[in-house]
Protein backbone atom coordinates (compact mmCIF):
# COMPACT_ATOMS: atom_id res chain seq x y z
CA UNK A 1 0.00 0.00 0.00
CA UNK A 2 1.43 3.53 -1.01
CA UNK A 3 1.91 6.09 1.96
CA UNK A 4 -0.69 8.69 1.97
CA UNK A 5 0.66 12.15 1.14
CA UNK A 6 -1.39 15.36 1.69
CA UNK A 7 -3.71 15.04 4.98
CA UNK A 8 -7.52 16.57 3.95
CA UNK A 9 -10.24 16.99 6.21
CA UNK A 10 -11.60 14.06 5.89
CA UNK A 11 -8.85 12.19 7.37
CA UNK A 12 -9.57 13.92 10.82
CA UNK A 13 -11.34 12.63 13.76
CA UNK A 14 -13.82 15.37 15.18
CA UNK A 15 -12.44 16.37 18.51
CA UNK A 16 -14.42 14.89 21.07
CA UNK A 17 -13.67 11.23 19.25
CA UNK A 18 -10.43 12.08 19.09
CA UNK A 19 -10.58 12.86 22.88
CA UNK A 20 -11.88 9.39 23.43
CA UNK A 21 -8.93 7.63 21.35
CA UNK A 22 -6.09 10.27 22.11
CA UNK A 23 -3.83 8.16 24.54
CA UNK A 24 -4.04 5.23 22.78
CA UNK A 25 -3.12 6.93 19.29
CA UNK A 26 -0.02 8.52 20.86
CA UNK A 27 1.20 5.45 22.54
CA UNK A 28 0.92 3.94 19.46
CA UNK A 29 2.88 6.46 17.52
CA UNK A 30 6.07 6.96 19.83
CA UNK A 31 6.94 3.10 18.59
CA UNK A 32 7.04 4.52 15.14
CA UNK A 33 8.91 8.04 16.40
CA UNK A 34 11.39 6.05 17.99
CA UNK A 35 12.85 4.74 14.69
CA UNK A 36 12.71 7.98 13.20
CA UNK A 37 14.84 9.61 15.89
CA UNK A 38 18.20 10.61 15.30
CA UNK A 39 20.32 12.69 17.76
CA UNK A 40 23.23 14.24 16.24
CA UNK A 41 25.53 15.60 18.12
CA UNK A 42 25.54 16.85 21.80
CA UNK A 43 22.09 18.75 21.01
CA UNK A 44 20.01 18.37 17.82
CA UNK A 45 17.84 15.89 17.38
CA UNK A 46 16.31 15.27 13.89
CA UNK A 47 12.75 13.90 14.02
CA UNK A 48 12.01 12.58 10.61
CA UNK A 49 8.12 13.40 9.87
CA UNK A 50 5.44 10.70 8.10
CA UNK A 51 1.94 10.99 7.48
CA UNK A 52 1.53 9.68 10.96
CA UNK A 53 3.54 12.28 13.00
CA UNK A 54 1.79 14.87 10.66
CA UNK A 55 -1.41 13.62 11.53
CA UNK A 56 -0.95 13.14 15.20
CA UNK A 57 -0.06 16.64 15.19
CA UNK A 58 -3.09 17.89 13.88
CA UNK A 59 -5.27 16.33 15.44
CA UNK A 60 -3.02 17.79 18.75
CA UNK A 61 -3.76 21.32 17.75
CA UNK A 62 -7.00 20.92 17.38
CA UNK A 63 -7.64 19.02 20.37
CA UNK A 64 -5.14 21.58 22.51
CA UNK A 65 -6.31 25.00 20.93
CA UNK A 66 -9.97 24.19 20.74
CA UNK A 67 -10.01 26.55 17.48
CA UNK A 68 -13.26 24.26 15.89
CA UNK A 69 -13.74 24.23 12.03
CA UNK A 70 -11.88 27.59 11.79
CA UNK A 71 -8.31 26.35 12.92
CA UNK A 72 -8.82 22.87 10.56
CA UNK A 73 -7.38 24.79 6.99
CA UNK A 74 -4.31 26.98 9.30
CA UNK A 75 -3.38 23.25 10.49
CA UNK A 76 -3.36 21.74 7.22
CA UNK A 77 -1.71 24.59 5.45
CA UNK A 78 0.97 24.23 8.53
CA UNK A 79 1.98 20.47 8.17
CA UNK A 80 1.21 19.09 5.04
CA UNK A 81 4.24 20.35 3.81
CA UNK A 82 5.86 18.42 6.64
CA UNK A 83 4.67 15.10 4.66
CA UNK A 84 6.90 13.14 2.52
CA UNK A 85 5.91 13.28 -1.10
CA UNK A 86 7.59 9.84 -2.13
CA UNK A 87 10.95 11.32 -3.09
CA UNK A 88 12.36 13.33 -0.15
CA UNK A 89 12.99 12.60 3.28
CA UNK A 90 11.60 15.69 5.86
CA UNK A 91 12.68 16.41 9.26
CA UNK A 92 12.09 18.64 12.02
CA UNK A 93 15.47 19.86 14.00
CA UNK A 94 15.16 20.84 17.54
CA UNK A 95 17.95 22.36 19.50
CA UNK A 96 17.68 21.76 22.88
CA UNK A 97 19.13 23.58 25.48
CA UNK A 98 18.42 23.63 29.20
CA UNK A 99 19.85 26.50 29.87
CA UNK A 100 18.45 29.71 28.46
CA UNK A 101 21.76 31.72 28.55
CA UNK A 102 23.79 28.53 27.15
CA UNK A 103 21.05 28.17 24.35
CA UNK A 104 20.74 31.70 23.41
CA UNK A 105 24.37 31.94 22.93
CA UNK A 106 24.58 28.39 20.88
CA UNK A 107 22.10 29.74 18.33
CA UNK A 108 23.65 33.16 17.93
CA UNK A 109 26.51 31.01 16.67
CA UNK A 110 24.85 28.61 14.55
CA UNK A 111 23.17 30.77 11.86
CA UNK A 112 22.31 29.12 9.14
CA UNK A 113 22.68 25.59 10.02
CA UNK A 114 19.82 24.67 8.35
CA UNK A 115 22.18 25.15 4.86
CA UNK A 116 24.93 22.36 6.20
CA UNK A 117 22.70 19.47 7.30
CA UNK A 118 23.56 16.36 4.93
CA UNK A 119 22.89 12.49 4.42
CA UNK A 120 25.93 10.56 2.49
CA UNK A 121 25.62 6.89 1.75
CA UNK A 122 26.69 4.46 -1.27
CA UNK A 123 29.05 7.58 -2.96
CA UNK A 124 25.82 10.02 -2.94
CA UNK A 125 25.26 12.96 -0.67
CA UNK A 126 22.26 14.53 -0.14
CA UNK A 127 22.18 18.20 1.04
CA UNK A 128 19.47 19.43 3.42
CA UNK A 129 16.96 22.31 1.72
CA UNK A 130 15.28 24.29 4.34
CA UNK A 131 11.45 24.15 4.66
CA UNK A 132 10.64 27.62 2.85
CA UNK A 133 7.46 29.07 4.97
CA UNK A 134 10.16 31.36 6.62
CA UNK A 135 13.47 32.61 7.20
CA UNK A 136 14.80 30.49 10.18
CA UNK A 137 18.29 32.77 10.78
CA UNK A 138 17.39 36.20 11.34
CA UNK A 139 19.37 38.49 9.82
CA UNK A 140 21.44 38.94 12.93
CA UNK A 141 22.44 35.81 12.04
CA UNK A 142 21.05 33.70 14.98
CA UNK A 143 19.15 30.26 14.15
CA UNK A 144 15.55 29.24 15.51
CA UNK A 145 16.12 26.63 17.85
CA UNK A 146 13.55 24.20 15.90
CA UNK A 147 14.06 23.90 11.71
CA UNK A 148 12.28 21.62 8.95
CA UNK A 149 14.59 20.66 6.66
CA UNK A 150 13.86 18.44 3.09
CA UNK A 151 16.27 15.68 1.79
CA UNK A 152 14.92 15.69 -1.77
CA UNK A 153 16.93 12.51 -3.47
CA UNK A 154 16.70 11.30 -7.50
CA UNK A 155 15.55 7.85 -8.02
CA UNK A 156 19.21 6.71 -7.90
CA UNK A 157 19.50 8.02 -4.74
CA UNK A 158 16.27 6.56 -3.21
CA UNK A 159 17.66 2.82 -4.45
CA UNK A 160 20.78 2.94 -2.94
CA UNK A 161 19.14 4.12 0.18
CA UNK A 162 16.75 1.09 0.15
CA UNK A 163 19.67 -1.25 0.13
CA UNK A 164 19.51 -3.03 3.48
CA UNK A 165 22.74 -2.92 4.84
CA UNK A 166 23.57 1.34 3.25
CA UNK A 167 25.43 2.60 5.71
CA UNK A 168 24.41 6.19 5.91
CA UNK A 169 25.71 9.64 7.51
CA UNK A 170 23.39 12.04 8.95
CA UNK A 171 24.86 15.39 10.14
CA UNK A 172 25.98 18.99 9.93
CA UNK A 173 28.80 21.02 7.62
CA UNK A 174 28.53 23.97 10.44
CA UNK A 175 32.05 25.48 11.40
CA UNK A 176 30.16 26.01 14.68
CA UNK A 177 28.27 22.48 15.09
CA UNK A 178 30.06 20.20 12.67
CA UNK A 179 28.56 16.53 13.99
CA UNK A 180 27.24 13.75 12.45
CA UNK A 181 26.09 10.06 13.06
CA UNK A 182 25.20 6.68 11.46
CA UNK A 183 21.80 5.87 11.55
CA UNK A 184 21.11 2.70 12.75
CA UNK A 185 19.43 0.42 10.65
CA UNK A 186 16.24 0.34 12.22
CA UNK A 187 16.27 3.75 11.39
CA UNK A 188 17.67 3.68 7.69
CA UNK A 189 14.46 0.55 7.25
CA UNK A 190 12.00 2.81 8.50
CA UNK A 191 13.03 6.12 6.47
CA UNK A 192 13.10 4.28 3.50
CA UNK A 193 9.38 3.31 3.58
CA UNK A 194 8.75 7.10 2.59
CA UNK A 195 10.07 6.75 -0.52
CA UNK A 196 7.43 5.49 -3.37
Amino acid sequence: MAAKRRLTREDLMPVAEYARVRQERRKALVAQKRRRRVEVGPVATFHFENYDSMWLQVQEMLYIEKGGEAQVEDELAAYNPLIPRGDELIATVMFEIDDPARRKAFLARIGGIEESAFLSFAGETVKGVPEADLDRTTAEGKASSVQFIHFPFTRDQIAKFRQPGTEVTLGFRHPEYAHMTLLPEPVREALAQDFD
